[in-house]
């Protein structure tokens, strides 16, 4: 099992980047898929997540700036992230869980599989 993160660096405040993550070695067609993000001192949280219906949901935190997609024919997930803050700086991992219930959860126990993390600096 492998997800790849990229698109991470540096921006200013107010700036966009998207983020991706290429999934390989599972079904990714029956996974929920989300995004974390860890800075440093600080828990592990969840952002967004996706299920395999198309149903998100996201962290007040991110919401009206961040949106999670998917392109399924590639198994690659995607985050644009917009307005963004200092606040924001952290590195980001995608997660799949293989779980059914809605709404697709935000707590890391719940997901099986983790990325290595790409990092987000916000200046």
């Amino acid at each position: 099992v492998q997800l790849v993160e990229s698109g991470g660096g540096s921006v200013q405040a107010g700036g966009s980047l998207r983020l991706s993550c290429a999934a390989s070695g599972f079904t990714y067609s029956v996974y929920y898929m989300a995004w974390f993000r860890q800075a440093p001192g600080k828990e592990r949280e969840g952002i967004a997540s996706v299920d395999t219906g198309g149903v998100t949901r996201y962290a007040d935190s991110v919401k009206g700036r961040f949106t999670i997609s998917q392109d399924r024919a590639k198994n690659t997930l995607y985050l644009q992230m917009n307005s963004l803050k200092p606040e924001d700086t952290a590195m980001y991992y995608c997660a799949a869980a293989l779980v059914c219930f809605r709404p697709p959860p935000l707590h890391p126990t719940h997901y099986n599989y983790w990325g290595q993390g790409t990092q987000v600096t916000v200046s």
